[in-house]
């Protein structure tokens, strides 16, 4: 594929892309280079939290873009404090480690583990994690993770993570043993086809983290940042983690990522822990400003609302249409179909003219809806009609 005089082909093959070129993108909207509008419930995969090119974002990245970008993260600087600043303010936790990647918050996250363990549990170094997570893509989180196939695309890899089962309590104590220092898993499991931890599963598997004296790690990096309509979706729950991570919205588009923690989990001494670009000003700016715009009077409020209301509308197909239900938490939601039709359905909305549609299907058997959390519902009412066309439509085929 040509991009004016430049082959597509000079980037490395990594995905099947479709054969068009995004140029621009507003709020909801995403214009590709013969200008056709497409509707995106994707949103970078749950990164654009505020939608595409908000006026707050390209602000800061303008203002802190002509003031300093990068004078190395062995200094202090303005965004980094004040972001940190505002992450600990609305949580319960103490200190946090800015990164550029969801990833690189999570190999943060078993590295800090790793050493408290070493420290406080005789180097116990084993974290429970789960069947189906997700956790990132370098070899430490690959091997976190749950997915399938994962266990041999890689191999060997890394040791250390028995796989519990999400909302068996019995599946994780029959795991805890000497070598355990952690249980981590994420509150929603985003690429796992929306599935939730139940509040009553959270609540227990914090008590049997703080009997065994193990730290509860939260990977946060698809659900936190108002995706879930609180800011962080163990809110809901009303537990306490000892270490959460953060990534995709935080940035509202830009790389950024990170891993929080309660002063008696931090344990890294200099050397232990670092990165090029971590915390550098110009996505510190950013993300600060991502913050102030989640945290204004009634933002979230409103967010736990259109969540709702997109619940609600999926219920409608679900019932028009003969599928199995819809899940999720806030603007997370997930659409189970009553076949393997998702991929085609992706392309069909795709494809559709006039306008296109941006939807995502981690299972076959499933949509998976992450809009801007600024999105209307006049917008949710389009995606809905689409949708219902293209369910008609993929019914007859």
């Amino acid at each position: 594929m040509q991009y004016g005089e430049f082959d597509a082909n000079s980037l490395m093959y990594i995905t099947n892309r479709p054969e068009l070129v995004f140029v621009r993108g507003s709020g909801s909207w995403l214009y590709d280079e013969q200008d056709k509008a497409y509707l995106d419930f994707v949103q970078g995969w749950a990164v654009n939290c505020l939608g595409h090119c908000p006026p707050e974002i390209s602000e800061a990245l303008a203002t802190q873009g002509a003031q300093l970008i990068n004078p190395s993260p062995a200094f202090y600087n303005g965004p980094a404090i004040e972001l940190a600043g505002l992450l600990t303010r609305h949580s319960v936790f103490d200190r946090v480690f800015f990164a550029n990647t969801g990833a690189e918050a999570n190999e943060g996250a078993i590295k800090l583990a790793r050493k408290w363990g070493r420290l406080n549990r005789d180097g116990a170094y084993e974290i429970i994690t789960f069947e189906h997570a997700f956790h990132g893509r370098t070899l430490a989180t690959m091997s976190a993770s749950g997915k399938p196939g994962w266990d041999t695309l890689f191999a060997p890899q890394v040791p250390g993570f028995p796989k519990a089962r999400l909302n068996d309590l019995d599946s994780v104590k029959a795991l805890i043993g000497p070598k355990t220092v952690a249980v981590m898993l994420e509150p929603v499991q985003g690429e796992g086809g929306v599935i939730p931890a139940e509040p009553d599963f959270l609540q227990a598997l914090r008590e049997l983290t703080r009997e065994h004296g193990l730290l509860l790690i939260v990977d946060e990096v698809q659900t936190g940042m108002g995706r879930s309509g609180r800011l962080f979706a163990h809110e809901h729950a009303g537990i306490e983690p000892d270490i959460m991570t953060l990534g995709k919205g935080i940035g509202g588009g830009v790389p950024l990522s990170a891993l929080l923690a309660r002063e008696a989990v931090c344990c890294f001494e200099p050397g232990d822990q670092g990165g090029t670009y971590n915390g550098n000003p110009l996505m510190c700016a950013v993300g600060a400003a991502v913050m102030r715009r989640l945290t204004s009077p009634g933002f979230l409020d409103k967010v736990d609302e259109t969540g709702r209301y997109l619940g609600a509308a999926l219920n409608e197909l679900v019932a028009r249409h003969g599928l199995v239900g819809e899940r999720g938490q806030g603007l997370l939601r997930a659409l189970i179909l009553d076949d393997d039709r998702g991929p085609a359905l992706v392309k069909g909305a795709l494809e559709h003219s006039p306008k296109g549609l941006l939807l995502n299907s981690p299972r076959p058997n499933l949509l998976r809806f992450m809009p801007s959390l600024t999105v209307s519902t006049a917008e949710i009412d389009e995606m809905i009609g689409l949708l219902d066309t293209l369910l008609h439509a993929t019914r007859k085929a």
